[in-house]
Parts: C-alpha cells; sequence; structure tokens
C-alpha cells in the first residue's frame, strides 16, 4: 500500500564533510547519494577524515562545524567559507592555519567513503518539533542533524515516525524522482550539540535523545534508483 509521508520542505547538500552545507532547490541523485554530498574532506597525514569524533576511519577536528561550504555548479572543488561567511582563497592553506595542523589538505573522495554510515538522510518535522519541546531552553535547528531532506509531515505525526519506514521504499510523483531504501537511523554523537555559526554549544540536545530513544534520530537510506529531487515534492512510502 502507498502512502505519502511528507513534502520535502529542504534539501541540504554538504559539499566537505563536517562543515556547514548549502541549501538547494532542487538535486540530483545518483547511486552515491545527492551529487556532490560530501564529495570533499579534510584529510590528516594518516589519511584520517575530518570529524567531530575518533574512529578508524575519522580523525576528531573541533572547529570545523563553524566553517561552511558550497558546491554549486563548481565541479574543480567547492567553495570554503569561514567562521564569518566569508569566502576562502586557498583552502588547503586556510584549513592548516585554521586548525593549527600543517598536515592536513581539502581532499575529494577516492576509495575511503566519506559517509560516516549511508548516503542520504531524513528527518520529519515532526522529530524535530519533538526535540524543541523536549529541551525547550536550547536552539534547536536542523542544522545539529545534518539531514539532507527535511521532510513536513502531516499534523499528528508522532515524532520518531522514521523507524516505521526501515525496510521499505520511497519515491517522489515526479517521473523523474529519486528512489530511496530506508535502512536504519543514525546513531548520535556529540557533534549534535556542537556550536556552529547562530548555534550555540547544547549538550543537553543529545541527552535527550539518548534517554528517549537511544541515541537515534533520523532515517538513512540507500539510493534504490538515481533521479531529482525537488522542494515540494511529495514523497511516497511503498
Amino acid at each position: 500500500m502507498a502512502e505519502i509521508i511528507g513534502v520535502i520542505e529542504r534539501l541540504w547538500r554538504y559539499p566537505v564533510k563536517s562543515t556547514g552545507g548549502e541549501r538547494l532547490d532542487s538535486v540530483e541523485v545518483d547511486e552515491r547519494g545527492l551529487a556532490g554530498d560530501r564529495l570533499y574532506a579534510v584529510r590528516d597525514g594518516d589519511g584520517k577524515l575530518g570529524s567531530g569524533k575518533n574512529t578508524r576511519r575519522f580523525r576528531r577536528m573541533d572547529g570545523l562545524l563553524r566553517l561552511s561550504a558550497r558546491l554549486g555548479h563548481r565541479i574543480d572543488g567547492p567553495e570554503l567559507f569561514d567562521p564569518l561567511g566569508r569566502p576562502v582563497a586557498d583552502p588547503t592553506a586556510f584549513l592548516r592555519a585554521y586548525l593549527q595542523r600543517g598536515d592536513v589538505e581539502l581532499a575529494r573522495e577516492d576509495a575511503v567513503s566519506h559517509f560516516d554510515q549511508l548516503p542520504v538522510s531524513v528527518l520529519t518535522t515532526a522529530t524535530l518539533d519533538w526535540v524543541r519541546e523536549a529541551v525547550p531552553f536550547a536552539v534547536v535547528d536542523e542544522r545539529r542533524f545534518r539531514p539532507n531532506l527535511v521532510l513536513r509531515t502531516p499534523p499528528g505525526t508522532p515524532p520518531f515516525v522514521e523507524d516505521s519506514w526501515f525496510g521499505r521504499r520511497a519515491h517522489t510523483e515526479a517521473s523523474d524522482g529519486a528512489r530511496l531504501a530506508f535502512v536504519r537511523s543514525s546513531e548520535r554523537c556529540a557533534m549534535t550539540g556542537a556550536a556552529q555559526p547562530g548555534l550555540p554549544h547544547a549538550p543537553e540536545i543529545l541527552k535527550a535523545v539518548v534517554h528517549a530513544h537511544d541515541g537515534r534520530l533520523d532515517a538513512l537510506a540507500e539510493v534504490a534508483a538515481p533521479g531529482r529531487l525537488r522542494l515540494g515534492d511529495r514523497l511516497v512510502l511503498h
């Protein structure tokens, strides 16, 4: 049975992993994900990627969230912006001075994936509204959760409705619309409450999500079929 689960209210792409992203009106989606999403990352001399945490693939590099990036129609690399929103002429030189690390560079994805988990993150307004109610004194914004799609859900939709999509597929009603296959939710980390432009440090957000939902929030998807996503598209679940 098909079910309309919401309308795409915002589209986000993050050209450089762990920095602020850009809002789009429409975007092509290929097998890898949204075109250009996390295509670049800050990479150190050990080959690890700049992130908010330390793992086998990632190295914590504080301050990346204060930067932002835009791809636009560029094909030779993203435009990087400093914490004041000013464009950076030489991204690698700037990153080395800003992070005080002489071994970092802005690198395009090669054999090592830049995605933490799966390529497409979808978050509903129902879940966002729950977070705002759970931590009323924190500044809650979708940018803290870094979704690709923010889906406007009908009134009365329960929070964490995303959980009910796992194992199912969705597509837009457009003939050229992309198809997504929902798999699981993201496991949230300290980046959720990290400071970024316009958003102060708010560790209570992660605490609330951990307490209520085991630290999980959104729906992660693989791309079942390439296509396009647009603002205003209705997403149909099968």
